[in-house]
Formats: structure tokens, sequence, C-alpha cells
């Protein structure tokens, strides 16, 4: 008598599964003419470049930055939110997701492989930006050092001394490591604002409804904290209201922590730690938004 063939189980979770999806999704994405803001991107970026307004050498520099940073910063956030709304109706519509889901493939590992998709496409076009901007930003510091280094040199109330501080002060506004932080800043954002566009989507009934109400959490999201803080202090510190304070910091992510990009291109540092710390938070937020992304769309029914 044969031994019986153990009846086969899949995983729980597969990363391979999720990985598949996060390519069909990128894919999918990508197909949408995602990559054509890259080519306004770049005439920012230039124009930038080009700009001769009576600046000094480092306000050029400055100017390049502030817009490739913004330029970046306003692309993932809008991609962000656009993308991850379209995600789950689409699927719906196209039955897509009935014959996902007829697999098995459990719903966590759906929503996971669908975000993920959605950040690969932020973080490839992030890095494909910082390539080009920071190539640009090269150029445009030895352009500038070496217009300035052959103008006081013909100048002889100019020391060497001089040349050297004035090369040393262009070249902080140069490439540098702090503008790999920022990109990495504008990312994270992006990253917990499209695990929240995960969570609307999960319960909304449109893909406008999705877009409307995280655009609206998204701004909340950069003056509650401060708001919060001023109701606490005009209820002088009761504790219901500390708590209520606490709870709505909790429930809408600070985006404010996340916006270091004045700073960077104003040519500040910013610690390693600040970056450890903002990237642990965005991870908490990653993790919970999407757990609670699971719970809901575990009772939905297809």
């Amino acid at each position: 008598m044969s031994a019986a063939i153990p009846e086969y189980r899949p995983p729980l979770f597969s990363a391979q599964r999720v990985w598949t999806l996060a390519t069909s999704t990128f894919t999918q994405l990508v197909r949408m003419k995602t990559f054509y803001f890259l080519a306004v991107f770049a005439v920012l970026v230039i124009a930038a470049s080009n700009l001769n307004l009576l600046y000094t050498p480092v306000q050029q520099l400055k100017v390049i930055r502030e817009t490739s940073l913004g330029a970046m910063s306003i692309f993932s956030w809008l991609f962000a939110i656009s993308a991850t709304a379209v995600l789950i109706p689409r699927d719906l519509e196209d039955r897509t997701l009935y014959t996902i889901l007829s697999k098995p493939v459990p719903r966590l590992e759906y929503l996971v492989g669908k975000l993920l998709g959605v950040l690969l496409v932020i973080g490839v076009a992030l890095a494909l930006m910082y390539a080009f901007f920071s190539l640009i930003l090269f150029f445009q510091e030895y352009s500038i050092i070496s217009s300035e280094m052959s103008r006081m040199s013909q100048n002889p109330r100019y020391s060497l001394e001089d040349r050297a501080t004035e090369a040393a002060l262009i070249s902080a506004y140069g490439p540098d490591l702090n503008l790999l932080y920022g990109v990495l800043a504008v990312f994270l954002k992006s990253a917990v604002l499209a695990t929240v566009a995960m969570l609307i989507s999960t319960f909304a009934s449109s893909s406008l409804f999705t877009i409307i109400i995280t655009t609206v959490i998204f701004l909340i999201g950069h003056f509650h904290k401060m708001a919060a803080d001023f109701w606490v202090a005009e209820q002088q510190g009761a504790l219901i209201t500390r708590i209520l304070g606490k709870v709505l910091v909790l429930v809408i992510p600070d985006f404010q922590i996340f916006n270091i990009s004045d700073s960077i291109s104003g040519g500040q540092s910013v610690a390693f730690l600040v970056i450890a710390q903002m990237s642990a938070l965005a991870l908490m937020y990653v993790i919970i938004f999407t757990i609670a992304s699971w719970f809901l769309f575990s009772d939905k029914e297809f």
C-alpha cells in the first residue's frame, strides 16, 4: 500500500509572488507613459542652469538644486497618489483582480506587490532624475569655478587664499551626499503617501474619491502637528486634549518631517541620524497603513 501524497500547501507569504506582482505593476504603470515627466524635468533643470539674472555663482547653483528637488518632490507625490488610486479600480474593471485572487495569492501579497510596483516606478524615476541633475550641477559647478578663478586671477587684490576660499564656497553647492539624502527624503515621503492612498482605495467608491481624500490628508499632514500643539497650549494641557492631539498625529502622518529639501538647497548638511530616524518613521507608517489596508481589503467581497 503506497503512502498518501501530502497535499500541497502554498506558503502563506511568498516573496517571489510579491515580486511578480510588483514587476507586472511596474510594467503596467510604465505603459501609461509615466516617464514622460522626465522630459519635463530635463527641460526645467536645463532652463534653471541657464538662468543668469544677476545671480552670484552660489545662487546659480542653489537655483538648480531648488528647481530639481522641487520638481522631484512634485512628481513623486502626484504620482504616488494618482497611480496608487487607480490600481485596484483598474484591476476590478479589467477583471484582473478576480484572476489573481482566484489563484493561491493572499490579499496581503496582492497589496504589497501593487505598492512595491508603484515604489519601483518612483524609485527608478528619482534615480534617473538625480543622475541627470547631478551631471548638470557638476558641469555647471566646474564652469562657474573656472570662470570665477579666471576673473579673480586678473585682479591682483585677490590672493591665492581668496581664490581657494571662493572655490570651496562654490563647491559646497555642487553635487554631494546631502543631495542624495534629499532624494531619499522625497522617496520616503512618497512611500508613506502611496500607502495612505492604498488604504483609502480599499474602501473608496472611486479613484477620484481616493485622490481627493489622500490629497486632503497630505495637506493636513503638513500642518496638523503645529495645529495640535497650538490647540494643546490653548487648552492649557488638559489630559483629554493631549490624548486627542497624540491620536491625530498618529493617525495622520507628519509629512513635514520629510521636508529637508530647503535646508539641503541652502547648502546645509543633514546628519545621518536624522536620515535614519526619518527612514524608521517612514517604515513604521508604511507597515501600519499596509496592515490596516489588508484588514479592510480582507473583508471586501468581489
